[in-house]
Formats: C-alpha cells, structure tokens, sequence
C-alpha cells in the first residue's frame, strides 16, 4: 500500500508525443506490469477460502488462524520499505521479475506446507512480494505512461488488484467442493509465471536511464514509440527538470531528502492528515471483510461452499465500485467521497453488527458487507491514495507518502491479527460496532482536518477553499489563510487571492 499504492502522478509526464502505435504499446506494457498488481489482489485474498479448510487439517487456533493471514502484511511492511532502494539502484524491470520468483516461492511454500510453521514461511515471501510489487508497479507505470493515457494507465494499478481479489474469491469456489485449499494456492503460481515472462520483454523505464547517464538505452525504447523528434523532446525536458531539481538540493537549508523534513512546521499537517488516514483505512475494519468474509458468513450458519460462493460478490461489487470511483474522484471532490464513505461504512457495518446480534438472515449480513464494500469503494478506498500523492509538498513526497504506506501496511496488519481473538472474546456484534465507531470517528476527523480540495481550482487558477488542515488546534481563519498559501507554494500551484 508508500509509493506502494500511489496511483496519483505528481508532476507532469517526461513521456510524450507518441505515436498511436508507440500507445498501444505502451498499454501493452502497462498490462504486463500491473500483473504484479493483480497477484498482490490474488495473494492477499486467496487465503479468505483456504483458510477455512487449513484451520481444520493444522488445528489452527483462532490467533494461529489470524497470523497467518496477518504475516503476509507484516512482510509487506519490509517488502515497501525496501523495495524502493533496490529499484532505484538495480533498475525496476529486473525487481518486477525478482518480485514474480519471490510470488512463485511463497505460493510453492504455502502449498506443499506441511504444518503451520512451513505455511508461514510462505506466507512471509509472499508478503515480502507484495510489499514489493505495490512500491514499484505505481512507480515503473508512472515513469512508463505517456501524456495521452497516463489517468488510464496508472488507474490499472488499483483496477487489476481488485480484480486479483476477485479472481481469488472465484478460486475459492472452483475448489470449496473439493476442500482442496492447496489447489487454490497452486492457481497463484500461473500469474506469477507469467509476471517474469513478460518483464523478459518489457524495456527499462527510460527515466531511469536517463537519471542514470544511460540516454542510449532510454533513446532505443523511446525511438520505439514517440513521433519523429519526440526522442530528443524528452531527453531535453528530463535534463531540464534534474538541473532544476539539483539546483534546489544545494539551496542553503534544504534537507528534503531527510525524513525529519516531514516534521517541519509547514509540512507537519500534511504528515498528520496522510498518517491519521492511513491508519483510519484499515481501522475502519475493510481488510476484515475481504480477508474473512468466508469466515465471517460461516459464523452466520453457512457451509463452506456457500459462504465462498456468497464471498464472490464481494468481489465482483468490490471491482464494479472501483470502476466507477475513478469517475467520481475529480467530479465531486475528494473530501465529499470521503464523507460520504465513511458516513455509509458507519451505517452499513453497524447494522451488519446488529445482524449477528439478533440472528437476522445470512443474505441480509451479505447485503449489509456489500453496502460496506460500495461505502469503502467510492471513498476511502481511492481518495486516501490521492490525497497521500497531493499532501506533499514535492520535495518531501516520496518520503511523506512513504511515512503514509508504512503505517497503512503496519494497521493492516494489526487489524488482521487482532480481529478473529476479538470475536472470539467479546462477539460479531460488538466486533463490527467498535469499526462503526472508528468510522463515525473518521467522519469528524475529515471534516475537521482534512482539505476541502486538495486540486487547484479551474475557475481562478488558484488553489480551492483553505484546506481544513489550517484549522489544526484552533488555528484562526488568518492563520488558516497563510498555511494555505504556504501548502499550495511547496505544491508548485498558483495562489489565489
């Protein structure tokens, strides 16, 4: 989830004038990436069917069950935090394939384990994968996607892992008659097989040569795409922009490349609303619907199979919503999808809460998860991601949206672990309440904190209402006034008057 997840490019694209072949290529390229994409939604969510046939073959206690569908998460955490480094010192095509070995491993692992101990281990590579894979899809698609279709390009990043989840409910079914939990794990390995097959054709991200003295590399994949003269066009630009960047690293007094620079006063709002947000996604209990929803049906009386089945839809609502948010984003703004997120989340886990409570009907606790899922998908889902790419100022945007994956990843990962020992302790109904609680939360600290609109505004050019942000502690309107100005001068936009 860091660059990990940032779908949202921060400046204007290097890659341009291509030709309508160079962008069918491109897209080409884009799909081959973002199978790492699709196997960070199928590993993550594979183990929501096995699970409830690994419980009975290891004797997996309930927090023995949760790790191991919380270690993936934790392995994550190392996977993001690293992944970064080692792209940027051995190049991004070489670690995709690196990352689709690593898929291979895990999954090997996980279905030939016999016992906990060997199923962890697995479970771990994996996670150190998908760790991996979310910190360097956004970037090599973002460093690889023209002009023309960069929203649609970068928008396949969130598209293909939804779609992942999908395909791992589906899985789930195929092989729920059979109780065959380690066929489900074997599917894992055909994407993984063929995410290092096609990095073997992909090329390396021209920015990357051309920010490592390599402009005869960037030059041969570029020659391939762009329009006669568009090579030399985007050399030049990227020489431009590293002179301008480098001139501002020698200023007196920069310290962007150091991560205390996010608790410089001007940046410490951001770093608040990114940080706060992050944990507010996971808190807000999401992961424990599409990791245990077969789970959580089997608690309401369901066999297997049908509490599988019924998990299906969850994905198929989960990939629909996606769809239709990245339409929404810009139309309506990112704090109103907020609101309106979270406000529904609070409703619809509340009353699934209560459906446990009483003993209502599964398929009623089935619509209440999938109105869960439609509140999450239009809102916190794909604006926390945005926002964490807005934020920022851009000296401290790599680090800022770091500092907000990190914490995103390490939530997850405690949700994960905790919840199965909740229900077990305290219930389904009081479980799903304290998330209701969270989400009710979430609301006053959007409407309190988080900007009103973090885009420029079209109409005057300027940068929209003072984010809320100002409003921190008590901050008077005046005050409010200037930290705007302040975000919207590190943002690189115009001020309006």
């Amino acid at each position: 989830m860091s660059e990990a997840l940032n779908t949202r490019p921060g400046e204007e694209s290097h890659f341009v004038h291509l030709t309508p072949q160079g962008v069918h290529s491109v897209r080409r390229w884009a799909m081959s990436i973002t199978l790492g994409s699709f196997l960070f939604g199928f590993d993550t969510g594979i183990i929501s069917g096995a699970l409830l046939f690994i419980r009975e073959d290891f004797g997996l206690n309930s927090f023995e069950q949760s790790s191991v569908v919380s270690v993936l998460l934790l392995g994550a955490v190392v996977g993001a935090l690293t992944s970064g480094r080692i792209a940027d010192r051995y190049r991004r095509r070489p670690l995709l394939a690196g990352l689709g070995v690593l898929f291979f491993l895990g999954i090997v692992a996980a279905a030939l384990a016999g016992g906990y101990g060997v199923l962890m281990l697995g479970r771990v590579i994996m996670g150190l994968a998908v760790g991996g894979v979310s910190a360097t899809v956004p970037t090599y698609l973002g460093e690889m996607a023209p002009a023309q279709v960069r929203g649609r390009v970068l928008s396949l990043n969130q598209l293909l892992i939804s779609t992942g989840l999908l395909a791992s409910y589906l899985v789930n079914w195929a092989f729920s008659g059979s109780e065959n939990w380690r066929g489900m794990f074997w599917v894992g390995g055909v994407p993984s097989a063929l995410l290092v097959l096609g990095c073997l054709w992909l090329p390396e991200s021209p920015v990357w040569s051309l920010a490592h003295g390599r402009t005869d590399q960037a030059r041969r994949t570029l020659d391939k795409v762009t329009e006669p003269g568009g090579t030399d066009l985007v050399v030049s630009r990227f020489g431009r922009t590293d002179r301008e960047g480098e001139q501002r690293r020698k200023e007196p007094g920069s310290d962007s490349g150091k991560l205390r620079a996010l608790l410089a006063p001007a940046v410490r709002p951001a770093l608040l609303v990114g940080v706060i947000l992050a944990a507010l996604q996971q808190f807000s209990g999401i992961n424990t619907i599409l990791y245990y929803a077969p789970t959580i049906m089997g608690k309401a009386g369901l066999s297997a199979s049908n509490a599988i089945f019924y998990s299906v839809f969850i994905g198929v609502i989960n990939v629909a919503v996606t769809v239709v948010s990245l339409n929404l984003v810009d139309r309506l703004g990112r704090r109103p999808l907020l609101l309106f997120s979270l406000a529904a989340m609070a409703v619809s886990i509340a009353l699934l809460g209560v459906a446990f409570a009483v003993g209502l009907p599964p398929v009623l606790m089935l619509v209440f998860m999938l109105l869960y899922i439609v509140g999450f998908g239009v809102g916190l889902g794909p604006v926390f991601w945005v926002l964490l790419g807005e934020l920022f100022p851009p000296a401290q945007r790599a680090e800022g949206s770091s500092a907000g994956a990190t914490v995103n990843w390490f939530s997850n990962f405690v949700v994960s672990l905790l919840f199965l020992p909740l229900i077990s302790a305290i219930g389904e109904g009081p479980t799903f309440w304290i998330f209701a609680a969270i989400c009710v939360l979430g609301v006053g600290f959007v409407a309190r904190f988080v900007p009103r609109d973090a885009q420029p505004s079209r109409r005057r050019g300027g940068c929209g209402p003072a984010p809320a942000v100002a409003r921190a502690g008590g901050v008077n309107e005046r005050r409010g006034r200037a930290v705007r100005l302040r975000l919207c001068r590190y943002a690189g936009r115009p001020r309006s008057a």
